[in-house]
């Protein structure tokens, strides 16, 4: 089997791009990689385990530049760059990223979206260590995963030659004025402003235990989450 889990992605990876999800059948698949059916089962499980490995592989490439993308000294900025990034990839790779985005599946993500939301939250988690997260991580995190997901497949739907990227850049705006704060920081943010820096700075601290920490984020979230 030296070399089939190559060959079976990339041929599993030209269907999806010329022919969309319905293209990647198994004996599609074999023909294309040279490889008999049992040995797809063998190695990726189902169809749907295939499916995953051609997203987490597809993915892999926009995962690292995302990664790579080197922080400044304004995390609001380097959000506003990886929204750019995000929107970018799934206008350049439609069929991939309706595969990962465009089919929900209640209760579980592909794990390519799971590594780019990890990705994302450790973006909101610089705003939030900077003082200038309005929301709670998690709520912040939600809300630009959630408008750039709707925004991206919105413009994949409509024909190139028509596409207006000015939706994108006011999505984006839109979602980081809900989310951040002017820099600097407000001096009096009250307590849920205040609540929400301290919980990012929570796990930076020795001094109580780990269940004091629980518990004191416990309420730092509760805090957060309260009406201003």
């Amino acid at each position: 089997m030296d070399g089939a889990r190559e060959r079976i992605l990339a041929a599993a990876t030209a269907l999806l791009t010329e022919g969309g999800r319905e293209a990647v059948s198994t004996r599609a698949v074999s023909a294309a990689a040279g490889v008999q059916a049992p040995t797809i089962y063998r190695l990726f499980g189902d169809k749907q385990g295939l499916l995953d490995a051609v997203a987490s592989h597809g993915f892999a490439t926009y995962l690292t530049g995302k990664a790579a993308l080197k922080p400044t000294d304004d995390p609001v900025a380097d959000l506003r760059a990886g929204w750019d990034l995000h929107v970018g990839f799934g206008l350049a790779n439609p069929a991939l990223y309706a595969l990962v985005y465009g089919e929900p599946r209640p209760g579980e993500s592909p794990p390519a979206a799971l590594a780019a939301a990890e990705v994302l939250a450790a973006q909101i988690h610089r705003i939030a260590s900077a003082g200038r997260l309005r929301l709670p991580e998690p709520r912040a995190a939600f809300l630009v995963h959630s408008a750039g997901c709707g925004t991206t497949l919105t413009l994949i739907a409509v024909p190139e030659p028509a596409r207006d990227m000015t939706v994108s850049h006011l999505a984006r705006e839109a979602v980081i004025a809900a989310v951040t704060t002017d820099a600097p920081a407000t001096p009096n943010p009250g307590p849920a402003g205040a609540a929400v820096s301290l919980r990012a700075a929570l796990p930076q601290t020795a001094a109580l235990t780990p269940h004091e920490r629980g518990l004191l984020g416990e309420w730092l979230d509760r805090i957060a989450s309260s009406p201003r």
